[in-house]
Parts: structure tokens; C-alpha cells; sequence
């Protein structure tokens, strides 16, 4: 099963003696938005969050039983024996439970063109000898045999802004407080404040 959560901030706990750094997740707007049944048998439900501010006219009848469109919505296969547990409207913001451990899935912070130093940790040229302009350049990118820069070579380029997945985030914590249910997982999760993510729980 997979969940839409909305990152909040990164802080930390105290677990006896150790400080753990953990992020915050609100997963309170996480419902079922429709459901689907898909061929070969198969079945699925649409995991909608957040409320969008302007929906066109397609989307408000295409989630007219939920009664409003969501901001991101997800098709996520289940077995057809939980797909019938499942109604429109349902709230998951509740199946999460202490010391699970999920797979988060985010679009990682954007960083902008970078150079082969901060975006591969390339080692640079000497900083000695006469070296005036070549502390951070790449260096050789290839030999005179094939007489061209192989596909997949590292290089400079644009870095971040990708989908990152991180894997077995501990749940350290689940709060429900003034109406919000918040997530409190161990570790970092990709993006900034504010990004939608993905959680994935483990069977």
C-alpha cells in the first residue's frame, strides 16, 4: 500500500540516549480518491491528497463522488480481497503504524548547472606547479580511440531536481494533534519543506 505525505520540517528526538535526526510527515488529506479496475483482473485505487484550488471541469467529474479533485493523486495496485475493504473518501491517514518501516519516494532539492567537483566529487587538478585555472576542472574526458566522449560519461551538468527514492525508513512515531495526523520517520526524505512524497509501506 502506498500513502501520500506532505514533508514539514526536519528536527530531532531524544531515544534514551541518542539524538536521532528525524523528518515529519502530514499525511492528514490522504484519502481514496476513485477506484479502478484494470485488465487481466487486476485492481486499483487512486490515492489522492491536498485539495486543488482550481480544478477544470473534467477533473471535478472525473472525482465527483469524492466531492472535490485532489492536488496529487497516485493508482496504486492492491489485492482484489482490500480493494473491496475500500470505499471513496476513506482516510489513510491511520494504517500507519509504529516501527513500520516505508520506502519514500520525492523529486530531490534542484542544485542548478554544478561542476564535476560537487556533482561527482571529483578529485581536480594539483594545486601546485604553476596551476593557476585548473583546481576544479574535470581533466581527460576520454582517449584518441574511439575519437569521441562516451555516452555516460560523468560530466558537468545539471544536479538534483530527480526522483530519489529512499528505502527502510523507520517509523519512530506516529502524532494526532488539532485534527492533523504527522508521520515522524527516521532519517532525511528527498526535497525541500513543503514537497509531496510518496510512502510506500512495507507487506
Amino acid at each position: 500500500m502506498q500513502i501520500i505525505g506532505k514533508k514539514k520540517i526536519m528536527t530531532q528526538v531524544l531515544n534514551k540516549y541518542n539524538i536521532v535526526p528525524v523528518t515529519v510527515l502530514d499525511v492528514t488529506t490522504c484519502v481514496v480518491a476513485g477506484r479502478v479496475e484494470l485488465e487481466n483482473g487486476r485492481k486499483a485505487l487512486l490515492i489522492g491528497y491536498g485539495k486543488e484550488k482550481k480544478p477544470t471541469k473534467p477533473e471535478l467529474g472525473k472525482y465527483k463522488e469524492l466531492g472535490y479533485v485532489p492536488k496529487k493523486v497516485i493508482q496504486v495496485t492492491v489485492e482484489p480481497e482490500k480493494f473491496e475493504t475500500y470505499k471513496i473518501g476513506d482516510k489513510l491517514e491511520n494504517i500507519v503504524d509504529k516501527g513500520l518501516k516505508v520506502d519514500v519516494t520525492g523529486i530531490s532539492k534542484g542544485k542548478g548547472f554544478q561542476g564535476g567537483v560537487k556533482r561527482w566529487g571529483m578529485k581536480g587538478g594539483p594545486k601546485t606547479h604553476g596551476q593557476s585555472d585548473r583546481h576544479r576542472a574535470v581533466g581527460s574526458i576520454g582517449t584518441q580511440t574511439p575519437g569521441r566522449v562516451l555516452k555516460g560519461k560523468r560530466m558537468p551538468g545539471r544536479m538534483g531536481n530527480e526522483k530519489v527514492t529512499v528505502k527502510n525508513l523507520e517509523v519512530i512515531e506516529t502524532i494526532e494533534s488539532e485534527g492533523r495526523t504527522l508521520l515522524v520517520l527516521k532519517g532525511s526524505v528527498p526535497g525541500p519543506n513543503g514537497n509531496l512524497v510518496v510512502v510506500k509501506l512495507k507487506e
